[in-house]
């Protein structure tokens, strides 16, 4: 009885994607493969895009070394300064920001942060 009810389920979402199939093929003969939408124009965006990316990898990178705490304070301030806010609201918004997070994953979720050069002072 599973197996059939099994069997069933899975025939139905075959068909259920061969339909889907159908549609994207039919569709797609109408709308262009990639069409950009029009914030890619906008260097402000683009650049707070790129700044978000870059944020990442620059934490992949120097999380271990500069540890948790510093490394986010750097990219929050950044990417508040992308973003358009003063410079001192940056840096306050940052630190507290990073308090913050660092607190809930710390030592409410138990997420083991790296602490980097202030290794000496992890509490």
């Amino acid at each position: 009885m599973a197996r059939t009810v099994a069997a069933l389920i899975a025939i139905g979402l075959m068909i259920g994607g061969a339909i889907l199939i159908v549609r994207g093929w039919r569709v797609r003969a109408t709308v262009p493969w990639l069409r950009f939408d029009p914030w890619v124009q906008s260097p402000r965006h683009v650049a707070g895009f790129i700044g978000v990316i870059a944020s990442v990898v620059f934490y992949i990178v120097a999380a271990n070394w500069l540890g948790f705490l510093l490394t986010s304070l750097i990219i929050l301030t950044a990417l508040f300064r992308l973003f358009g806010v003063a410079l001192g609201r940056s840096i306050v918004i940052a630190a507290i920001a990073t308090l913050v997070i660092h607190f809930a994953f710390y030592k409410l979720l138990r997420v083991p942060l790296p602490w980097g050069v202030l290794t000496n002072y992890a509490w």
